[in-house]
């Protein structure tokens, strides 16, 4: 009876003690880190990142008290991403909210996506545009709590191909109450 058990156990156990070994855990990654959000090089531009199209959306109320030209107001915004040259405008913004002539007035900044990506996805990524250009602003100069984010994700989203999708990407940058 022993004999029969150690005859069951045996190939039982070496199928055990045969397998294939463990798979070695993933490598740490090498090289740098990702830092914070950086925008591409000008060779390296995603589609929809032309500086031709306005993406960041200045209400005319704000452009015209700040002195913004409608060139001005026209330059990319890619991903979540707020490239160097885009400071030029948004320190402009800063300035005339501290100390021109909309000084002590409240800045709405409403982000928004295209709706190509899921609903819930759409509404963070619209929030993390508007929290970026209010970042750069506050670096800029504005006080933090004279600039309200929010996120309107895909819901006034109209485009239909990579042309009209990349408008549905932006910051719309409005007076607040």
């Amino acid at each position: 009876m022993k004999r029969g058990i150690a005859t069951l156990l045996l190939p039982s156990l070496l199928a055990l003690g045969c397998g294939s070994d463990p798979k070695p855990p993933p490598a740490a990654p090498s090289g740098e880190t990702e830092g914070p959000a950086v925008a591409p090089a000008a060779d390296t531009q995603k589609p929809g990142d032309d500086p031709n199209q306005a993406n960041i959306n200045i209400s005319d109320e704000i452009r015209k008290a700040c002195g913004i030209t409608d060139t001005d107001a026209h330059f990319a915004f890619d991903s979540a991403n707020v490239r160097a040259q885009d400071r030029k405008v948004l320190g402009q913004l800063a300035k005339c909210f501290t100390t021109g002539p909309l000084k002590g007035r409240q800045m709405r900044l409403v982000g928004h996506a295209d709706p190509r990506g899921e609903p819930e996805y759409n509404m963070v990524l619209g929030g993390r545009r508007a929290d970026n250009v209010k970042r750069v602003i506050v670096e800029e100069g504005m006080n933090d709590e004279k600039a309200a984010t929010t996120s309107r994700g895909e819901m006034d989203a109209t485009g239909t191909d990579e042309e009209t999708w990349s408008r549905d990407r932006r910051v719309d940058i409005v007076l607040g109450d």
